[in-house]
C-alpha cells in the first residue's frame, strides 16, 4: 500500500494528455476481430488496459508492445474453444467481451476483483440467453458463458452503462444475419457508444443508426488497420481544472474533433468563468474568478469528481445531476467525492442522483481516503491547486488502473506530489 501526500502548488506550463483508455480499449478489439496484424499507437499499459490485452490473447490472439506500439495478431482468435477472461476491475473490458467471446463460441469463464464482481451485468445475463447463449452466475462474478451468440433484436437499456451496447456493436456485425440494438429508456454517455461507432468505421465495419436504437448488417468483416490513439480527454481534466482553479496551464494531444464526451469540460469550464483557449489539439486554461452552475452528468460521468472539486472553488451552490450511475464505479462517486472534499474543508451535500456543493475559497487539507478508485485520487491532486496546508490520501496506486505517469506529468506542472510507502 502507498498513500500520497499533496501540497500546495499553482499550475503552470504544459503537458500531454495520455491516450485515450477508452480508445485503446475499442482499437484492440477491432484490430483482434479483423483476424490479422495490427498496430496501435501510442499505449500506454495502465492496468485496464492489461486486462483487456490479457483477455484478447486468452481468446487466441498475439500481442507485443514496443515503444508504446501495440501490435495485436488476431490471425489464431477463437482457435481457443476455453478461455479464462481475467477483468481486473476493468467493467468496459467484462462488458466489451462477454458478447465477443460469445461470438467465438468460446466456453468462457469472466473473474474481476475490486468492486467488479459486483457491478451490474444483469442485462446480458438477461438477453443473451435469448440468443444461443448459456449464462452461469450467482448475480456477479464469475460468470460462465457457453454456446454461439445469435442475431436478431436486442432490448438494452441506455441509462444502466454504455459498454453493454458497445460490446454487443463489436459482436453483431460479424454474425451472418442482421441485428437490431432498441432502446428500453434513454441513452446514456452515449459519445462512447460514438466512440465505439467511429472505431469500428476505421476497421471497415459499420452501424446505422435507428430511431430507437441502432441496424447492424450481417455479415460484414474488420480490416486490419494500423490506428492512431487519440488523446484522454478524461484525464486531461484533472489539469485543466488545477489551472481553472489556480494559475495557467495548457494540455496537448487533446483532438477537438475527438468523439469523447468528455471534452464537453472546455465549456463547463467556460461556464464555471475560467479563460479557456482552444486549439484543434490542445487546450490552454487561466484561472479568473469561478461562479456556481448547474452540470447536467448524464453523458459525462467520469468527469463529476473533478467538477466536484472546481465547484468547490466556485462562488455560490453548484448542482450536479443525473448521476445516480456514478454508484456503481470503482466507488460510489457520489458519496466518495463528497467524503473526499467535504475532509479536507469543503461544503458537499450528497444527493440521490448527484452533488450540491457550496464554494469555499480555499480548502484546508487533511487527512482523506482514496476509496482505491483511482479518480477520487487523481480529484485530490487537483484540490491543492487551492490549499492551505496539505493532503495525506490513501490507495495512491490506483491511479496505475487508468493513468500509471499521473504523479510525474501532475509534478512537471508544479505539482507536489510525494508518495509514500507504508508497508
Amino acid at each position: 500500500m502507498a498513500n500520497v501526500r499533496y501540497l500546495p502548488f499553482t499550475p503552470s506550463g504544459s503537458v500531454s494528455a495520455p491516450p485515450s483508455k477508452s480508445d485503446v480499449h475499442r482499437a484492440i478489439i477491432c484490430a483482434a476481430l479483423s483476424r490479422g496484424k495490427c498496430t496501435i499507437s501510442p499505449v500506454v499499459l495502465s492496468n485496464d488496459i492489461k486486462a483487456t490485452i490479457g483477455c484478447i490473447e486468452a481468446l487466441g490472439a498475439v500481442t507485443s508492445i514496443k515503444d508504446g506500439v501495440l501490435t495485436v495478431d488476431g490471425t489464431e482468435l477463437f482457435e481457443n474453444r476455453t478461455a479464462l477472461l481475467d477483468c481486473g476491475e476493468s467493467g468496459s473490458t467484462l462488458r466489451f467481451f462477454i458478447p465477443v467471446a460469445a461470438l467465438g463460441g468460446v466456453k468462457a469463464k469472466f473473474v474481476g476483483k475490486g468492486r467488479l464482481p459486483q457491478r451490474p451485468i444483469g442485462i446480458f445475463t438477461d438477453i443473451l440467453p435469448q440468443k444461443g447463449v448459456n449464462c452461469e452466475t450467482e448475480g456477479g462474478l464469475p460468470l460462465r458463458i457457453s454456446g454461439k451468440l445469435q442475431s436478431g433484436r436486442f432490448e438494452v437499456p441506455g441509462n444502466v452503462s454504455s459498454q453493454f451496447i458497445t460490446g454487443l456493436l463489436f459482436a453483431l456485425p460479424l454474425l451472418k444475419n442482421d441485428s437490431d440494438i432498441v432502446l428500453t429508456s434513454p441513452v446514456e454517455s452515449a459519445g462512447y457508444i460514438n466512440m465505439t461507432i467511429r472505431t469500428m468505421s476505421k476497421f471497415g465495419v459499420e452501424v446505422q443508426k435507428t430511431d430507437f436504437g441502432w441496424h447492424i448488417n450481417g455479415g460484414q468483416r474488420y480490416i486490419p488497420h494500423n490506428y492512431t490513439t487519440d488523446g484522454d480527454w478524461s484525464q486531461a481534466a484533472f489539469f485543466m481544472v488545477s489551472g481553472a482553479i489556480n494559475g495557467e496551464i495548457t494540455v496537448e494531444n487533446v483532438n477537438q474533433s475527438s468523439a469523447q464526451g468528455d471534452k464537453q469540460i472546455v465549456n463547463l469550464l467556460e461556464q464555471f468563468g475560467a479563460k479557456v483557449i482552444q486549439t484543434d489539439v490542445s487546450v490552454t486554461v487561466k484561472s479568473q474568478p469561478l461562479h456556481s452552475i448547474t452540470i447536467d452528468a448524464s453523458q459525462i460521468p467520469d468527469l463529476v469528481p473533478v467538477l466536484a472539486v472546481c465547484a468547490n472553488f466556485a462562488e455560490g451552490v453548484t448542482r450536479i445531476i443525473n448521476a445516480q450511475r456514478l454508484r456503481i464505479k470503482e466507488s460510489d462517486r457520489l458519496k466518495t467525492t463528497a467524503e473526499l472534499i467535504n475532509s479536507l474543508g469543503g461544503n458537499v451535500n450528497e444527493l440521490e442522483d448527484g452533488l450540491e456543493i457550496t464554494g469555499v475559497p480555499k480548502l484546508s487539507g487533511g487527512n482523506t481516503n482514496g476509496f482505491n478508485d483511482h479518480r477520487i485520487v487523481m480529484s485530490a491532486a487537483t484540490c491543492a491547486a487551492g490549499l492551505d496546508g496539505e493532503i495525506l490520501c490513501t490507495d495512491a496506486m490506483s491511479i496505475n488502473k487508468s493513468y500509471p505517469e499521473f504523479f510525474n506529468d501532475y509534478n512537471s506542472i508544479g505539482g507536489k506530489a510525494d508518495v509514500l510507502d507504508i508497508r
